[in-house]
């Protein structure tokens, strides 16, 4: 099990990453609360990971803080959720947020997330309650961003990566579209595109 991965980072398309460890590449995916956090592509960076095992892959996914391996470890474990769906919830939902969301059950919250329906969310709330107890420290979710500057892409360019991203989170192409196209500023880059759709989606504050 790889349970720790530290490297340059090569390439970062959410949410898709490249670390170079050692002459080694490893291809990760990585929920957006990870990405908001990564420093510029070049730079090294540690991340906790969970490697999934099928039968026709092998599937690695990085987290910048271990609580949110613990919470991804945790959803993967309920009936009907995978890890697509875990990242997906990551993405768009704080973790101290989804804590909440289960503590107090509410459901009306998690419906909102790209393939997480009633019964879905009902799920969750009665699966996951109880076995969500972390440290006090931990439900101080952090929101410093390492912002990776201004891609050279076009406007166009980085409104197109914003859509792929969301649409790889599971949200549909239509809406995907619909919010990034709402979104003004030509110099906000892909991941500040991304995370401005995902709070106009729900979830995310400033």
């Amino acid at each position: 099990m790889i349970g720790r991965l530290r490297g340059i980072l090569e390439i970062k398309k959410p949410p898709y990453l490249l670390i170079d460890a050692s002459g080694v590449g490893y291809e990760l995916q990585a929920p957006m609360s990870t990405i908001y956090q990564l420093p510029d592509i070049g730079q090294t960076v540690t991340l906790f990971t969970h490697l999934v095992v099928r039968e026709d892959a092998h599937l690695l996914y990085g987290f910048y803080q271990e609580k949110e391996r613990a919470l991804f470890r945790t959803l993967i474990k309920v009936s009907g959720v995978g890890p697509k769906m875990g990242l997906t919830i990551l993405s768009g939902m704080e973790v101290s947020y989804f804590l909440q969301c289960v503590e107090r059950r509410e459901t009306a919250a998690l419906v909102g997330l790209p393939g997480v329906g009633k019964k879905t969310a009902e799920r969750l709330v009665v699966e996951m309650a109880g076995k969500l107890l972390m440290p006090s420290e931990n439900m101080n979710f952090s929101r410093k961003i390492f912002e990776s500057g201004i891609e050279e892409s076009s406007f166009q360019g980085r409104q197109e990566e914003a859509i792929s991203a969301l649409i790889a989170l599971g949200y549909k192409p239509q809406e995907a579209s619909r919010v990034v196209a709402k979104i003004e500023g030509e110099n906000l880059s892909s991941q500040e595109i991304i995370r401005s759709a995902l709070k106009m989606f729900g979830g995310f504050s400033d």
